[in-house]
Order: C-alpha cells, then structure tokens, then sequence
C-alpha cells in the first residue's frame, strides 16, 4: 500500500476519533451553550415578591410554611441537574426584605451577622437582582448593606445617586453563559417616594420606567454588549389603558413601547401574568410575573440561534410553575438551621396575656378595638391631638391566649415609622370625608349597600378582592367625637361634635395630627385629595417623626403593660401584663338601625361566602 495512502487513511481516523470524542464530550457536559451550529436553549428562573418566606416555615402563624425560597431551591436544583448549570438564569424582582418576621430579625435585631436574605440568595446562586418598594422602605442601612452582601449584582437602572448623578445600582449586568451574552436591566416603580418619607430614600431620585428602558436598550444594542436583553422590573403589568412615563405599574407601558426585550419578568402587584405583550416594532416580548410569597417560579425558555456573527433569540414559551407542593431541599434547611432556630427564640418570645378576642372584622362597621390600639399606641408616642389610622390586616382575629412576638406582625404588618404633622380643622374634616367616600356609598334606604363592593363582588375568591378600596386606605379617627351620615355625598357625611377632651373643633383652628410614615408621604391621597395639601408641601408640614418602625413600640409597650392594666399575670415562670384591647366608640355610622343592617348583610359578604 502506498505509504502516503495508509497515511491519510489514519490522519482521518484520528480526526473521526476526536470529533466523535468532542461531540460525546459536549453531550454529556450539560454545558450546550457553547454549541455554535444548533439552536440552544435558555431556562430563565425567576422569583419575585418572597416577602421574607426564605425558609420553610412560617413565622407569623407558628407552623410549616409553604412555598417560599426553600422549595424555589429544590426545583432551580432539579432543572440545574437535568439541563447544566450553564443553561439555568436565576433571577428575582425585588420585595424580599419585608414581610416575614425572617426579614424583620435581620433587617433590625441581628444587624451584625449577614443578613439571612443574602446568605439564602447566595447558597441558591442567584445571578441577579432588582430591589423593590418594601426594600427601600427597610431604609439605607438595611439595603445598602444587604446590597454589599449579595453576590450577585442588585440592578436597577431608574434610580439615581442625587450626590453623583450616577445609577445608586448598576443599571444594567452583562452574563456570559458560553458565547451568548445575556443583559439583565432593573427597574424599580417610581412610586417609591408617594409612599415612603424621604429618611428611607435620602439622595435617591426615582426616574419614570420607559426612558430609562429606552436608553439602556439602545446602549446595549449600540455597543453590541449582548444576544439577550431580559427585563427584570419591580412594577406591575398595569393596566391596558394606564398612561404616564411615570406610572407605578409600567411593566405593559415598556413592553409595548421600547423595542429589544426578549423577555421581561415582572411584580410587585402580586398578580400572576402570563402573556406576550406586541411592541411597536410589531415583535412579541414574552411578560411573565409569578405571584407573591414564593407559591410559583416564572420559567421562560429562550432558544437561541446563531444568525450570522450575532446570537438571537428565535422562540420564547413561559409558564408559571407551582413549587407549593415540593419538598423543601433538605441540604438547604441543613444549612440554615441556626438562622432558623435564633427566629424561632425571637417570634415565640411571649409578651402578654390577651384575655378578650378581638378582630379587624369589627374595623370595617365602626369603632374598632384593634384600630384603636394603633390609635393610642400613635397618640401616646406623638402627644398630637388627632390621630388617623386603619385596619392594615383585612382579616385577622386574635383570641384570648397568650400574645407572642410572631402575633404583632399580624397586628401591624407594615415598618411604618409614625409622622406627626400639622393640619388645620378643614383639612382634617377633608381628610376623614376623602376617607370615608372611599369606604362607603351613599344610601337611600336600609337595604342599600354600605360598603364600596366592586360589581358582582362573590366573583372574587378572596374577600379584600371584593371591596374598591384597600383596607389600609379605611383611616377612621381617634382624638375627636363624631358620626358619618350613611345617607351623604363626600362632603357632607363626617359631623364633628368636638374634640375627645370636649374641646371645641373648629375649621380655622390647628391641630397637631399624627399619621403613619406611608400616608405623611402622600399614600392613599388622604392628604392631598383629601386634606388639600399639595404633595410637595407634605414634607413641611412634618415636625417629628420616630426612629423606629411602629411595630418596634407597639412590641414594647405590651411587653411592658402600657397598653393595658396593671396587673401581671403567670405564665410558666414569667410574669406577663394583661392585655385587654377595647374601642374608644369616639366615633359611629347613622344611622344606627341601617348600619347595623348593612352588618349583619355584608360581613358575610367580606368573611363568610
């Protein structure tokens, strides 16, 4: 045989060997992001509004959790195992500090270990984040430092450093996963300042969604900086109508209006979605939102094809995968089961004896023992002459039993520090009628609904789905006497009789009122639909507020009998105040007989059907 043959036919057995060598290699790898030929698929993961469920267990009702962070880590594990780690994106859109008593203890008790939200965020791998409302509202010193803790980028494109003029995040973070180039933008709904006092966002500016869509798009695009551009914003998919560069859920607004999305993840409104949205350019971009508390994943898969020198994406699909009925990842409880047991010491720590049941039920039909709790709590820590706040649990009841740590943030679930501001007694009448339209509805008989019900209510699964207005938005009063006229307009309901010590109120007279940070910064419109006040004279109107959130006192004053008799009882060895919370009755609906009509009919409309 001619040696130069036998020659060649060895070189090319050699080149048949490491080519098929090379392709069992690839396919056993899981690593099919560096294929260059065939299209490759890209499973994007993504979480959203955990409200502190890290771990398997919930805190506020003393038992097994579901959903949350730790079943979300057996099923990124699962899909790691079956499709490489090089093929999975994690990433979550913010509302991760606030919630749970999980995010409570770290954010302001233990501030010295790493926060658990960053540690669990870590263990799990997370390749990007965005922060939400709830975040900021933990303060500076909460999501700065929990911002230095996370390992993977915190991005956000909308909000800028005032000092710097610079993005306070990076606007946007650039993932390799082989030779596709993936970008992830931020954005956070500019809302952030109509609900929190400035002390939690000093030096922040919150700039609308779509420009800054717009101009880190192009950036991207004219760089060539990425393949992929993934959305990942803390803003809800809004309405089809909703118009404004500035709206607070924006998410349908950018979608349709800035061309180069290949997917956008999305939340903050809580509400699952699962839709492709058009873009002006007439391509579709996949929206994707999986609900709240961690009870589903939103996965998309991107295939990604080589056209030309550039990767692109040619197909999307998305679903909303329920982990509820998963087990939590046993490694992962491992792992954090001193973070566990340090909550489980904080939460069941008990601090008195209830020895009445009380209920935020009663709160939508009158004077409310559970109110007025957040009302004495407000006036007794302000020394103002009025206070104004509302059942912020739509449902909750408390029966006679010993009340534990865990029991307050059923009680108050929001870090609202208190605000004391000044308002004249027009204003305050404004207020309460602004208020009050939007709790009930003008009746003309007994049989006539009270309450504000969206149409066909009972369609609804949830009983807080069926009312117009949130429960946080229903402010009654404590500091003055009066009645609202059932059979009024706005305007013309709230009577006034006088203030609680039998002083006289008067429209022209000032007042020192105190409120909860949310509403001094304009939350609800109590203050500027209501009160008259232009939103950007709010802040001069504040002359105190507290350093610490109201759920920090009002712990406080139970655990010390402030808020009740005192007398002590036993409990085991500890001695606990009684605890005995009444309703000041300052204030009623008339008249009587309707309201208590309207009653007994619509609490079963809220808590019954």
């Amino acid at each position: 045989m001619n040696p130069f043959f036998r020659k060649s036919i060895f070189a090319q057995a050699h080149c048949i060997v490491l080519h098929v060598c090379a392709v069992f290699a690839l396919a056993t790898s899981g690593c099919s992001m560096i294929l260059h030929a065939q299209p490759v698929v890209l499973r994007v993961i993504a979480t959203t509004d955990i409200h502190g469920n890290y771990l398997a267990y919930d805190y506020l009702a003393g038992r097994d959790g579901s959903g949350g962070l730790a079943r979300a880590t057996t099923y990124v594990a699962q899909q790691r195992a079956q499709r490489g780690s090089d093929n999975i994106l994690l990433l979550d859109a913010g509302d991760i500090l606030q919630g749970q008593p999980a995010a409570y203890y770290y954010n302001y008790i233990d501030t010295d270990t790493e926060h658990l939200c960053a540690s669990v965020l870590n263990a799990m791998r997370y390749d990007a984040g965005v922060p939400g409302n709830h975040d900021i509202e933990a303060g500076h010193a909460v999501y700065d430092r929990w911002t230095r803790q996370c390992r993977h980028p915190i991005v956000c494109a909308n909000v800028t450093d005032t000092r710097l003029g610079n993005p306070y995040w990076q606007p946007y973070t650039i993932i390799q996963r082989g030779k596709v180039r993936i970008a992830v933008i931020g954005l956070l709904t500019p809302a952030v300042p109509k609900w929190l006092p400035e002390s939690l966002w000093s030096g922040l500016a919150f700039g609308d969604m779509l420009n800054a869509a717009r101009r880190y798009v192009q950036e991207i695009e004219e760089k060539r900086l990425a393949d992929v551009i993934i959305g990942v914003f803390h803003s809800g998919v809004g309405r089809a109508d909703e118009d404004g560069v500035s709206a607070e859920n924006a998410t349908l607004q950018v979608a349709r209006h800035v061309p180069g999305f290949d997917l956008i993840i999305c939340g903050h409104d809580h509400r699952q979605f699962n839709e492709r949205v058009r873009c002006d350019n007439g391509r579709e971009v996949l929206v994707l939102n999986p609900g709240a508390r961690g009870a589903a994943v939103a996965v998309a898969d991107l295939t990604i094809e080589r056209k030309g020198k550039r990767y692109r994406v040619t197909h999307t699909k998305g679903e909303l995968a329920d982990i509820r009925s998963l087990m939590p990842d046993a490694q992962f409880q491992r792992m954090f089961a001193d973070q566990h047991d340090a909550l489980l010491r904080f939460t069941q720590k008990p601090l008195a004896l209830l020895d009445t049941t009380f209920s935020s039920q009663d709160a939508f039909f009158g004077s409310s023992a559970m109110v007025d709790l957040t009302h004495n709590l407000q006036l007794r820590l302000s020394g103002a002459d009025i206070s104004f706040a509302a059942p912020l649990t739509f449902n909750a009841t408390f029966h006679a039993d010993t009340l534990r740590v865990r029991d307050l943030f059923g009680l108050y679930p929001y870090e609202n520090r208190l605000c004391t501001m000044v308002l004249s007694g027009h204003e305050v009448r404004g207020y309460l009628e602004k208020s009050y339209d939007g709790w009930v509805r003008p009746m003309t008989s007994p049989t006539d609904t009270m309450l504000r019900f969206r149409p066909n209510p009972l369609q609804y699964a949830e009983g807080w789905q069926r009312l117009e207005t949130s429960s946080y938005n229903f402010d009654s009063a404590a500091g003055l006497c009066y009645t609202v006229d059932l059979r009024g307009r706005r305007g013309t309901r709230v009577h006034i009789d006088s203030l609680s010590d039998g002083r006289r109120f008067c429209d022209d007279s000032l007042y020192v009122v105190t409120v909860n940070s949310y509403r001094a910064s304009g939350g609800g419109e109590l203050l500027t639909d209501g009160a008259g006040i232009p939103k950007d004279s709010l802040q001069s109107r504040i002359i105190g507020s507290t350093t610490h959130d109201l759920r920090h006192y009002l712990m406080y004053a139970i655990a010390t009998g402030e808020t009740a008799a005192d007398t002590l009882h036993e409990n085991g060895q500890t001695m606990l105040p009684a605890f005995h919370p009444t309703p000041h009755v300052n204030w009623r609906f008339v008249p009587s007989d309707w309201a208590a009509q309207a009653r007994r009919r619509e609490q079963k409309w809220l808590f019954e059907e």
